[in-house]
């Protein structure tokens, strides 16, 4: 009787797991994983600055969703597009990409981690329901667009419209942070 009722808790954290693996199954098969660096991004962006731009925002997507980190899109904006244009085309992608993530992920888990049986999760998701916005702001302060954490946040039952508020106002900081050491860094090593 036990293993139908944990079946019935857990099932939709088993589906996004099968999720994130057909993704990255996708990823591979497709022989994605090389558009996923430096020099690819670079290339895309310095080609064609609407289609560049188009692709870099369906990269970061699709490497949000199979943990790229983000600082890897961001990098290769800044390189091409300078400090600021790389920093605006990052904070777009971005944002697509958490509203894309957040979706897909919702659609997939529904709210999951409210349902775990787990006094961790359940403290957790006190805290981040007492005062939502402020709370993930905070988060994406820190971890940007940190793929676990758009997973987590999407199966926490928060609203989307909270969540995306919050990811547009938590996201020009540590863009622009980045942004001015990743041109500091390319300055240094003759990159840009």
């Amino acid at each position: 009787m036990k293993i139908p009722v944990l079946w019935l808790r857990y099932r939709r954290i088993f589906f996004v797991l099968m999720f994130l693996v057909a993704l990255l199954g996708i990823v591979q098969w497709a022989d994605l994983r090389q558009d996923f660096s430096l020099a690819y991004l670079r290339q895309a962006l310095s080609a064609n600055r609407w289609t560049g731009l188009a692709a870099f925002v369906l990269l970061f997507t699709l490497g949000n969703l199979v943990q790229v980190p983000g600082w890897l899109f961001l990098a290769s904006a800044v390189l091409v597009l300078g400090k600021l244009g790389g920093g605006l085309a990052t904070y777009v992608a971005a944002c697509i990409s958490c509203a894309i993530t957040f979706l897909a992920v919702r659609w997939v888990g529904g709210d999951a981690v409210q349902r775990m049986d787990s006094p961790l999760a359940s403290k957790w998701l006190a805290q981040l329901h007492l005062h939502p916005i402020r709370n993930v702001l905070l988060l994406r302060t820190v971890f940007q667009t940190l793929a676990a954490l758009n997973y987590a946040l999407a199966m926490s039952g928060i609203g989307f419209r909270k969540y995306m508020v919050a990811t547009l106002l938590g996201l020009p900081l540590p863009i622009a942070i980045y942004c001015l050491l990743f041109d500091y860094i390319a300055k240094i090593a003759n990159l840009g």
